[in-house]
């Protein structure tokens, strides 16, 4: 009795689970939780697993009492106890909620076993139908049987005197078409009847009808050859007589020629209006065209590349792509090919001259679009004629004209640069002329730079043009490659830039006493101009040309180092050629003013010659000239007494008092000697050497190059006792202001110390004169 409970006892949860588990399979419901439990007691799939299919009641509970105690078991009968309960909540809601289902399904199903069992007895009477039919039609056939020959014999004899008919009227049809022009209806009734007529020619009556018919269509074979001829047929109407005369059998080589012929004489008067458009043989008007290149190559598309299309559409569909032309396409498409090519050639000229006489400098964007609707106009052609080399050819004429518009805008850039060049010296000259101050260099580079740039910029706006998205040829690889690279780039800015750098070194080859015509104030803003471009400007425009035009062309192009050492090397030789000149007119009027005075005879000194004083003048201006444009630079450390520094009338090694006592007629030869052993132990003094990029360079390479012509001046002369004593006095005047103006104060005293000795080495009588006498007249002069 205890094993019977323990029996039934998992049966009635079990046999609840398996439905449940089956409807939750089919609804897709998630497992419940239990299932966990049951995988926990045993293992899965085995006979513990109270969800697996294998599950064995009393293994399963032979196990729970040998491995669980009575207070576990209790807890598990609790739980299997809630999820019976909910298993059967489950069900029950499952039911109640597919309720209207199942009743509908027994509806449905009730309602087709009526119609199915109306459709099976009207199955049944069409299938008795049909055989009452099946009966009636064979007894038809065959009492039908015996007259079915006869009336087929009739019916082909009905059609045969039908067609008779149609013979013997014939030459009446065609001669009523010829009178009414309907040519295709006469050409499509005699292409009908023509083979029947040639098969029974041998019959007279045939025959006859035959000799009608030809002499009929050669009438109006003839006709359409002269309509064909005439110059006042439409494209339709001349594609119709070709078709026609095709069918009656006309050459295709011939018809081709006069197809082509008579296309050409109306292209060529197209081609006629447009050079007449040019002007051809006259002059243009200073204003130039008539029309602008936008009009004159709309025109040109729209009457002759349109026409021309219009023509090789009609011809290939009349020659080449017509069935039954496949013996003479070849020949028709090669005869198409060498006519277009032709005509093209001579509308290519007429375009390049049209573009050859845009010639302003400004927004091409007119240009461009004429270009780009020229260029789509020849693809459409080579799409109709692929073998055609128009395409080809009007590609290359973009090609050109881009090219030709770089090299406009680089005659244009040029002409602008010379022009700013020009307006510099105007505005350097008109001050002198009109008793004004000078023009602040700064300013004046400021606004020539800034109009060089702002006129690059403008250009790269214009050129741009050529690569926008919307125009079509902008694609093709130049465009894309060698056009912003070898064009734009090296073409175009490069060569501008090197244009600068070469007219910069044009001007350090002028000639002439004073450095040619060329102001020096110009030479020292070139030279400005140029290390800005080393500096900054020119990294600057590379980058903004390459931002703009992005290059897919791995061809070489100049390196940005490259331009900058140049135009680097450009602002050192105006630098060193500024120096020059300005070294130059100082040292003229130094040795203008040696040359021109008896230094025998001159009286004694009570003033500095005004010679010095321009000097000192025209060092100081510029000073302020080049201070505009250049930093201070680096001075050596300068002495306290640079401006009372003496002179020793022998050499700046030895004191006056020294040798004056004692100064015999003997004694030029051994100062001598004591000079040149001096000069051997002092530092070389090299005149020319380069100039730095500062104001203290330049001041100095210019007073080196003027005292040096002074000194060499003085070597050439004789003096007397106040010669030298007026020598003294001036160079003494010269230390007290030059010395600040160079990068090293030791400079000065040693060329004016060779000045002052040299002059008391060729002096007949050296008596020099006392110092404190020559700080007094230095003093006021």
């Amino acid at each position: 009795m205890a094993a019977s409970p323990a029996e039934r006892g998992p049966e009635p949860p079990g046999g609840k689970r398996r439905p449940h588990g089956m409807l939750k399979l089919y609804y897709g419901l998630p497992e419940a939780s239990g299932e966990t439990l049951g995988a926990a007691r045993g293992d899965l799939g085995g006979p513990t697993d109270i969800n697996g299919p294998h599950f064995d009641p009393e293994v399963f509970l032979t196990k729970l009492r040998k491995e669980c105690p009575l207070a576990q078991l209790m807890d598990c009968e609790t739980d299997m106890v809630k999820q019976i309960r909910a298993l059967d909540s489950d069900m029950q809601t499952l039911v109640y909620e597919n309720y209207n289902k199942f009743i509908s399904a027994t509806d449905t199903i009730r309602k087709m076993k009526n119609d199915f069992k109306k459709m099976e007895d009207e199955m049944d009477c069409l299938a008795a139908n049909m055989a009452v039919i099946t009966e009636f039609s064979a007894s038809i056939s065959s009492t039908l049987q015996d007259q079915h020959e006869q009336i087929t014999k009739l019916s082909g004899v009905h059609a045969l005197l039908r067609k008779l008919q149609f013979l013997f009227e014939l030459p009446a049809r065609l001669t009523k078409c010829v009178e009414l022009e309907a040519y295709a209806q006469a050409v499509r009734y005699y292409s009908k009847a023509h083979s029947i007529l040639h098969q029974y020619r041998h019959m007279p009556s045939f025959q006859g009808i035959q000799d009608d018919c030809q002499k009929i269509m050669a009438d109006l074979a003839q006709k359409l050859r002269e309509k064909f001829r005439d110059g006042g047929s439409g494209a339709k109407d001349l594609a119709e007589c070709v078709e026609l005369l095709l069918q009656l059998g006309e050459p295709a080589e011939e018809l081709c020629d006069e197809f082509l012929s008579h296309a050409r004489s109306r292209l060529e008067a197209e081609l006629r209006a447009l050079e007449a458009e040019l002007g051809e043989g006259q002059p243009q008007s200073i204003s130039g065209p008539a029309t602008d290149i936008l009009e004159f190559t709309d025109r040109g598309c729209n009457s002759f590349v349109s026409n021309m299309c219009l023509v090789i559409a009609s011809y290939q569909e009349l020659f080449v792509s017509r069935e039954g032309a496949e013996g003479i396409a070849r020949m028709a498409h090669d005869k198409l090919v060498a006519f277009v090519d032709s005509l093209m050639e001579r509308y290519f000229a007429l375009v390049e001259r049209r573009i050859q006489l845009e010639r302003g400098v400004g927004d091409n964007s007119l240009l461009v679009r004429a270009l780009d609707r020229f260029h789509r106009r020849l693809q459409a052609l080579a799409r109709l004629l692929p073998a055609s080399q128009a395409a080809a050819e009007g590609t290359e004429i973009v090609v050109r004209a881009a090219k030709e518009r770089i090299r406009q805008y680089l005659q244009a850039l040029q002409s602008f640069y010379m022009d700013c060049l020009t307006d510099v010296r105007q505005s350097l000259a008109a001050p002198r002329l009109m008793g004004k101050d000078s023009p602040n260099l700064a300013e004046l580079l400021s606004t020539i730079s800034a109009s060089i740039l702002n006129q690059i910029k403008s250009v790269l706006t214009y050129v741009h043009l050529f690569t926008a998205k919307d125009i079509t040829f902008s694609n093709k690889p130049y465009f894309k490659g060698e056009f912003c690279s070898q064009g734009v780039r090296e073409g175009l800015i490069v060569s501008f830039i090197k244009s600068i750098c070469q007219t910069a070194r044009q001007f350090c080859e002028s000639a002439g006493d004073k450095g040619g015509s060329t102001p020096p104030a110009l030479l020292l803003l070139l030279s400005r101009l140029c290390l800005d471009y080393e500096t900054s400007t020119i990294s600057y425009i590379l980058t903004l040309t390459d931002e703009q035009f992005l290059v897919q062309d791995h061809s070489p192009v100049t390196p940005v180092t490259g331009l900058c050492a140049e135009a680097r090397e450009a602002a050192q030789k105006l630098r060193n050629h500024y120096v020059k000149v300005q070294g130059l007119i100082i040292s003229q009027m130094l040795r203008k003013s040696v040359e021109t005075r008896d230094w025998i005879t001159t009286i004694e000194p009570r003033n500095v010659r005004a010679v010095m004083k321009r000097v000192v003048e025209d060092a100081t201006s510029i000073d302020v000239q080049v201070g505009l444009l250049y930093e201070e630079g680096v001075r050596k450390a300068q002495s306290s007494d640079s401006s009372k520094r003496t002179f020793s009338v022998y050499s700046s090694s030895r004191q006056q008092s020294r040798y004056a006592p004692s100064y015999t007629p003997s004694a030029p030869m051994d100062t001598n000697l004591l000079s040149n052993i001096q000069k051997l132990f002092s530092e070389r003094i090299d005149i020319f050497s380069p100039v730095e990029f500062n104001k203290v360079s330049v001041l100095t390479g210019i007073i080196k190059i003027s005292l040096k012509t002074f000194l060499e001046c003085v070597r050439l002369r004789t003096f007397g006792r106040f010669g030298l004593q007026q020598i003294q006095v001036d160079c003494y005047y010269l230390q007290l202001y030059l010395w600040r103006f160079v990068s090293d104060e030791n400079l000065v005293h040693f060329l004016l110390d060779e000045i002052v000795g040299s002059t008391a080495h060729r002096c007949l009588d050296p008596v020099p004169m006392e110092q404190s006498v020559i700080e007094v007249i230095c003093e006021r002069g």
